[in-house]
């Protein structure tokens, strides 16, 4: 009997794409941000105030990814900047290949900065990588201070926690102390940040990682 792995051969296809998806953007100068967590966690308000914060300074596109991606990408598009849906259908991630085709919309030779919204869920997206250079994965304390035990991986092989909605932590009961600390069980070192929207200095702390990655893109591409 033959055993086909069908699984690696898909991974190791989109790993392909993937390192292709960062050289064009790599020469391009543009910095991406790939914003994965679940559904209500966030992510959606999370870019669009860095969206807002940014936009002025950097020359800013999205990537808005879900199984009907409009709504979200209706809510970046009045913020002004260029929006692409991708509407993944069944599937419960973004792939490289989607982006690629994305890309391809794209002005990115008038493009600093590029946020991919990925699809709302912590499981799918962890094996897909998309050319990005920064991995953020979004919880927030609704889903409850054991949701971090629950999905280790997305926590593993992510570059930046965001903790949000962190200031109603006590009327769900939660602890983010201890979700931050699960976080860095997993994952030592990796940069954890506690966030609210209705607390504008952890917001500025949320988008001054976002801006610390164009700067040093810019420095590397001599922009």
């Amino acid at each position: 009997m033959h055993v086909i792995h069908m699984g690696h051969d898909v991974f190791k296809a989109n790993d392909k794409i993937a390192e292709k998806n960062r050289k064009t953007l790599d020469k391009h100068g543009v910095f991406s941000v790939n914003v994965m967590g679940a559904i209500g966690s966030g992510k959606t308000t999370l870019i669009e105030e860095a969206v807002r914060h940014l936009k002025d300074k950097y020359k800013t596109a999205v990537i808005a990814g879900d199984v009907i991606a409009e709504m979200d990408a209706s809510r970046f598009r009045k913020l002004g900047v260029p929006t692409i849906p991708v509407n993944t259908g069944k599937e419960c991630h973004l792939d490289a290949k989607l982006v690629e085709k994305a890309l391809d919309e794209i002005d990115l030779d008038n493009t600093d900065l590029l946020i991919i919204e990925n699809v709302g869920n912590l499981i799918c997206p962890v094996d897909f990588k998309l050319g990005e250079h920064l991995r953020v994965v979004v919880v927030s304390v609704t889903e409850g201070d054991d949701i971090i035990l629950k999905h280790p991986m997305i926590f593993k092989t992510s570059e930046l926690a965001v903790i949000n909605k962190v200031d109603i932590a006590h009327a769900v009961d939660v602890d983010a102390e201890k979700m931050r600390d699960d976080i860095l069980s997993l994952n030592p070192g990796i940069p954890v940040i506690l966030t609210s929207k209705h607390d504008w200095e952890s917001l500025e702390t949320w988008i001054s990682f976002i801006e610390l990655g164009i700067g040093r893109t810019q420095e590397v591409q001599g922009k």
